[in-house]
């Protein structure tokens, strides 16, 4: 692997930047493997014991409380406990996110949260996980291929107080001093994770990272209104660049007035960029120096005013045919009646009152691609169940469950044909190691498999 000279060049006065180390560290070693546990979806597998060691050779990442580091990189794909949604594959740098959270929000608040760069879910996942049940996070991606692989990955994650939203950064304007919490990941050139992707050596430039510096400062500054007075800004990227990172933090503070927040790193061997002339405080994650890849990130407090967005508060809107409905949902949904749902287009979905006539804000604003969770669809008097209501958390446990092996668990994620002893005629749901997989209908001569066509494994390796 070879750096490109001119990112070596211009980060020759960065603190903590060790030439010899860089390189090395790029040439002879391979990227970490780590993974997030959902805490949602508890599971042994990849546990901690008291010693801080397992007999996997599991170790804890140290600024995450989920963080693992895995000895050795197993085939996700073919681990069931993946598709049900029991952990998130992620680069373990980022996971700084929620050391971040902890120190510059109130996570024991009912927040309004905007993931702003969302997609595939990483920190999305990591957001939902530290929020109360009657927070909501705003997940977006303006992409919209990847605004759906966001929207699978917060399925798996099982919870009800999640929106993905497929918007530019700009539409989020019309929600002025909306959010508690902006999280910006923001699109960049890269060059941190030029160990996991040494593709993107190719496409690394200076001319790049200028493109990129420009486009992050448009996405910070379509969205700024958004962002009550008081509220938290986390910014990060995968990039060394200072044009995209302490370039950005400068420009923040100076354009917003925004109050740049210092993270305490006195328990983690990370490299912390402080030049108070600047008002500057951010952290640099160096591949050479901690157990991750290039990472930074900065916070901060928004100290103007914003006009508040107003959101009718009130009772859920009730209509005629809510008795008949949560009676039919009463055979699928613990705890139906502290739970409200909305119809669109046949499809049922389940939702938070509290979040009602935030949601109903929201889709008069936005494009909405996933709220809340989708029960199915309505026949006669059953329901036909959708199969985000098979991953998530408040299915009732009165549902017929048929627990695979791991050798069934695969063909039933690969839609292959396999039989089941003895089962329950009628919808099941498929579980392994107790986690929710999907839809099935068993039948009396056959299995009708309901797992997603575009989620199935495709590989035989």
């Amino acid at each position: 692997m070879k750096i490109p000279q001119a990112l070596i060049d211009s980060l020759q006065n960065v603190k903590g930047f060790h030439e010899e180390a860089f390189i090395k560290i790029h040439e002879q070693s391979e990227s970490p493997t780590s993974i997030r546990l959902n805490p949602f979806k508890p599971i042994q597998k990849w546990g901690i014991s008291q010693e801080n060691t397992t007999d996997e050779g599991v170790s804890q990442v140290p600024w995450c409380e989920k963080g693992r580091y895995l000895a050795t990189r197993p085939k996700f794909t073919f681990d069931p406990l993946f598709h049900a949604g029991a952990y998130y594959v992620q680069e373990a740098s980022s996971m700084f996110l929620e050391t971040a959270l902890k120190q510059t929000v109130d996570l024991t608040k009912d927040l309004k949260v905007l993931d702003l760069c969302a997609a595939p879910g990483g920190k999305s996942t990591l957001i939902n996980s530290l929020l109360t049940p009657e927070s909501l996070l705003i997940s977006n991606e303006v992409i919209r291929s990847r605004a759906n692989i966001l929207a699978d990955n917060l399925t798996r994650w099982g919870t009800m107080n999640t929106v993905v939203t497929n918007n530019d950064p700009k539409d989020f304007a019309r929600l002025t001093g909306f959010f508690d919490v902006l999280v910006i990941d923001a699109p960049c050139s890269g060059s941190g994770l030029f160990r996991k992707d040494p593709e993107a050596i190719n496409e690394w430039s200076l001319d790049n990272v200028t493109m990129c510096s420009l486009r992050q400062k448009r996405i910070i500054g379509d969205v700024w209104a958004s962002l009550k007075e008081g509220g938290t800004l986390i910014y990060s990227t995968c990039s060394y660049s200072e044009a995209e990172n302490e370039d950005i933090v400068k420009w923040i503070c100076e354009e917003f007035g925004a109050k740049n927040l210092t993270l305490d790193i006195a328990n983690f061997q990370i490299n912390t960029d402080l030049e108070n002339t600047k008002a500057q405080s951010s952290l640099r994650f160096y591949p050479d120096q901690i157990k991750g890849e290039g990472f930074f990130i900065a916070a901060f407090k928004k100290l103007n005013s914003e006009k508040e967005t107003f959101i009718r508060s009130g009772k859920p809107i009730k209509n005629n045919s809510r008795r008949t409905e949560r009676e039919i949902f009463r055979t699928w949904v613990n705890g139906i009646d502290n739970f409200t749902w909305f119809e669109k287009n046949d499809d049922y979905f389940l939702i938070n009152p509290d979040h009602e006539h935030i949601i109903k804000l929201l889709q008069s604003n936005l494009y909405l691609r996933k709220a809340g969770i989708r029960m199915g669809k309505i026949a006669g008097k059953d329901l036909i169940p959708d199969h985000e209501l098979a991953l998530s958390l408040y299915l009732s446990e009165n549902i017929a469950r048929r627990e695979l092996s791991r050798e069934q668990a695969i063909s039933y994620l690969r839609r292959d044909d396999f039989t089941l002893e003895q089962a329950q005629k009628g919808w099941s749901l498929m579980t392994y190691e107790d986690h929710g997989l999907g839809w099935a209908k068993i039948l009396p001569n056959r299995i009708n498999n309901y797992y997603p066509k575009e989620l199935r494994i495709l590989s035989r390796a």
